[in-house]
C-alpha cells in the first residue's frame, strides 16, 4: 500500500506558550503546489530560507495536541527539531541526494549529488 503520511517523534519537542511539550507527529507526503505556491509569499521573497518554515508547516499534518501547525509553529522549533524535520521531509519525498543516472554514451550506471529539496 502507498504510504502518504508518516509519523515522527521530535528530538526535542515543540514548547507551547502554555509549557505543554509536543512531541509525537505525522508528516504528509508534499506535492508539487507545496513547493511552488510558499515562493510567491513575500516572506520567501525577502529571505529563502524562510521556504524551509512555509513548506514543513503546509506538510506537517499534526503535532502533539495542537491544532494546527502554522509558520509561527515551525518558527518556535528548537534547531535540533527543524532540522530533523528537514532530514525527515527529504527521505519521505526522496530527496537522498542522490539520483541514479545512465551515460546515454557508454550506458554507465552511477549517481549525481544533488542538493536536498526541503531547503535542508
Amino acid at each position: 500500500m502507498f504510504q502518504t503520511e508518516h509519523e515522527f517523534t521530535l528530538p526535542m519537542g515543540y514548547l507551547d506558550g502554555e509549557g505543554t511539550l509536543h512531541r509525537d507527529g505525522v508528516m504528509r507526503l508534499a506535492t508539487a503546489a507545496d513547493e511552488l505556491e510558499p515562493l510567491k509569499d513575500a516572506r520567501v521573497q525577502r529571505n529563502p530560507a524562510y521556504l524551509t518554515v512555509i513548506l514543513l508547516s503546509r506538510v506537517v499534518t499534526r503535532l502533539g495536541s495542537l491544532d494546527q501547525v502554522t509558520p509561527k509553529t515551525v518558527e518556535g522549533l528548537f534547531a535540533a527539531d527543524l532540522a530533523f524535520l528537514q532530514d525527515t521531509y527529504n527521505a519521505i519525498n526522496g530527496g537522498d541526494g542522490r539520483t541514479p543516472v545512465i551515460c546515454p554514451a557508454c550506458d554507465h550506471a552511477f549517481e549525481v549529488a544533488h542538493a536536498p529539496v526541503g531547503g535542508s
